[in-house]
């Protein structure tokens, strides 16, 4: 699945942005950014909990993280591929986003002992490149996930 990228020259008008991922499921599309991201973080902690803690594979933690996120009902996009643009070419190697969340908030899962900060670096270009406001780093790789989740934003 491609994301596309919101029109430049459309940033200074105040039309509503399209959101490509928005649910079609009832009642999903009402919820912003924050209460979507509540959702995000107690699947978190669920995933994590019934996994048994650290020591697997972010692919196994992300793959969970979707079952959860899609029993509550929220539309899940998982690895969206990014196109990127360059002085007016389209670079063949697209960016993949983890997870796009109802279409407003992009998770990052990370299943690592040492936590970078360039993972947040990364975070904030998706954002920037999406114009999405809202993105969460979930490090699995903690022995208590609470600690390893990271809020990052962009104008929110």
């Amino acid at each position: 699945m491609e994301y596309k990228r919101k029109d430049p020259e459309a940033q200074g008008r105040k039309e509503t942005p399209t959101k490509p991922f928005a649910s079609s499921r009832p009642g999903a599309s009402a919820l912003n950014e924050n209460a979507l991201s509540r959702h995000i973080v107690e699947c978190a902690i669920e995933v994590h909990r019934t996994l048994g803690g650290p020591g697997l594979l972010e692919s196994v933690y992300e793959e969970a993280l979707v079952w959860e996120l899609q029993q509550r009902g929220l539309e899940v996009q998982r690895q969206a591929s990014l196109p990127i643009p360059y002085k007016g070419h389209t670079l063949a190697s697209p960016l993949r986003i983890d997870l796009i969340v109802g279409g407003l908030v992009i998770v990052e899962c990370k299943a690592t002992g040492q936590y970078n900060t360039i993972f947040e670096a990364q975070t904030l270009t998706y954002l920037r490149l999406t114009g999405l406001k809202l993105g969460l780093v979930i490090n699995f790789g903690e022995r208590v996930v609470k600690d390893g989740i990271h809020r990052v934003v962009n104008g929110l």
